[in-house]
């Protein structure tokens, strides 16, 4: 099983990312907490970890559903940027 080849911290983002919602805390707030490092820092850990098939296979669902939200979040700043030229 590849999945095993994730890390103990790497599998933690993994899993803080399918549960984080039901701590009752502000997410930003709870990853410095949990992981003592920036939001900026969690999610650039993540978005590289989410494009490895050991991550998908450790929890797919989860993979999959940050993969989309992340290809979500590019179009919407492209369409946007097409849609208000002057925008920027």
């Amino acid at each position: 099983m590849n999945a095993t080849r994730l890390s103990a911290h790497e599998r933690a983002l993994i899993d803080f990312e399918r549960e984080w919602w039901q701590l009752g805390s502000r997410k930003d707030v709870s990853i410095r907490a949990r992981f003592e490092m920036s939001a900026s820092s969690y999610y650039r850990a993540l978005h590289g970890l989410i494009d490895r098939a050991e991550a998908l296979e450790y929890d797919s669902m989860t993979v999959l559903r940050l993969r989309k939200r992340r290809e979500q979040v590019r179009r919407d700043r492209i369409e946007g940027r097409r849609a208000d030229p002057g925008s920027r």
